[in-house]
């Protein structure tokens, strides 16, 4: 089977704002997802940084860590801590492709698309941002 065979995959169209909090919503009620929160150093960084770098770090983590087919060390690459984008990924499920796919339907095998990768910032992003003015609703 040769590139030209392969199926194109479906486009992807990023949810509402709206959207985008329902799903986080109830991404963030599963009991592993559910104790993440923004403490400490991690939140600290969020605050001296501003959302504007933290959005900057985010896209450029993903692209190096999650974008590619397959990432190096898949399911094993996100820290726990060490910076808030980290800590956003496991309670957003954006931690490795596995858990793309499971929380946000994005396949695994392939490299992430330009509309995929901005909106994994995207949910990154609207997670630090709830965290940081106190929460979920």
């Amino acid at each position: 089977m040769t590139s030209s065979d392969k199926p194109e995959p479906e486009p992807f169209t990023p949810p509402s704002p709206a959207a985008l909090d329902a799903r986080l919503d109830s991404i963030t009620r599963q009991p592993f997802r559910a104790r993440f929160h923004l403490r400490g150093r991690d939140r600290v960084t969020a605050e001296l940084k501003g959302p504007a770098t933290i959005r900057w770090h985010a896209y450029d983590l993903i692209a190096g860590r999650l974008a590619p087919a397959r990432p190096y060390k898949d399911g094993k690459q996100t820290p726990y801590r060490g910076h808030p984008v980290f800590v956003a990924q496991h309670a957003t499920g954006t931690c490795c492709r596995t858990c793309l796919l499971r929380c946000h339907g994005i396949p695994k095998g392939r490299d992430l698309t330009r509309a995929e990768h901005g909106y994994v910032v995207e949910v990154i992003c609207r997670w630090i941002e709830r965290e940081m003015t106190g929460g979920a609703r």
